[in-house]
């Protein structure tokens, strides 16, 4: 394992943060959040981070009372990113249900929306720990709702909603699990079957056009 700091901002603007200086409240998250992701919750130890970032821990005290409040901190980070972002995108104004689909799945192309890497982390960290558990069914459950009526805005009866939501759902977290590194040319064109097999409807070519678009900004570079 490499020696050097890995001290990061969320601004990219910013200057990057080497060797012994001072940190802030984000910073001591922005590493916590990196260690619970690369290596599991365990990892995620004042000591521990404090050498990551070649600092002394003492600052640690000055933004958080325990190793505990980091941890919610974690948690809270996640619900206002991942758990709202989803929730947002079913909400966005659509004129189909099929560009409402797109619109949730800009979270599976775009990062800054969607950490799929942090969901997973928090879902291995509920293995280990109840009140993790209850907050991840909880969110789950604020998410498939969100879908669900998503579904239920362009005219589908409740119970079809309902799982149509969680199919939609419960294949996007086994597709990210699978990890099948497909190249992206051949992801896009599945787009449209995905569509009509979510919704039972074909998308407007238009819509899957702005999608691929889309996605290619964030897709590009990766192996084809």
């Amino acid at each position: 394992m490499s020696n050097k700091p890995i001290l990061h901002r969320d601004d990219p603007k910013a200057e990057p943060l080497v060797g012994n200086v001072k940190v802030t409240r984000d910073d001591w998250l922005n590493v916590a959040m990196d260690v619970l992701i690369s290596d599991g919750v365990e990892q995620v130890k004042v000591l521990n981070l404090a050498d990551r970032m070649a600092v002394s821990r003492s600052s640690f005290y000055w933004y958080f009372k325990s190793r505990q409040q980091l941890l919610d901190a974690l948690l809270d980070r996640w619900q206002a990113t991942n758990t709202a972002a989803l929730i947002a995108q079913a909400e966005a104004p659509a004129e189909t249900i099929t560009a409402a689909v797109c619109n949730v799945h800009h979270c599976v192309v775009n990062p800054d929306l969607f950490d799929t890497a942090l969901d997973f982390a928090v879902r291995d960290w509920a293995r280990r720990s109840g009140k993790v558990r209850r907050m991840l069914d909880q969110s789950d459950a604020r998410r498939l709702e969100a879908l669900k009526r998503m579904f239920m805005r362009f005219g589908y009866e409740e119970l079809e909603a309902v799982t149509r939501a969680r199919v939609l759902y419960y294949m996007q977290i086994g597709y990210d699990l699978a990890q099948l590194n497909e190249p992206v040319e051949f992801r896009l064109k599945l787009l449209p079957y995905y569509l009509l097999v979510f919704t039972g409807v074909q998308g407007r070519p238009e819509e899957i056009e702005a999608f691929t678009n889309y996605a290619k900004r964030f897709w590009e570079g990766e192996e084809t």
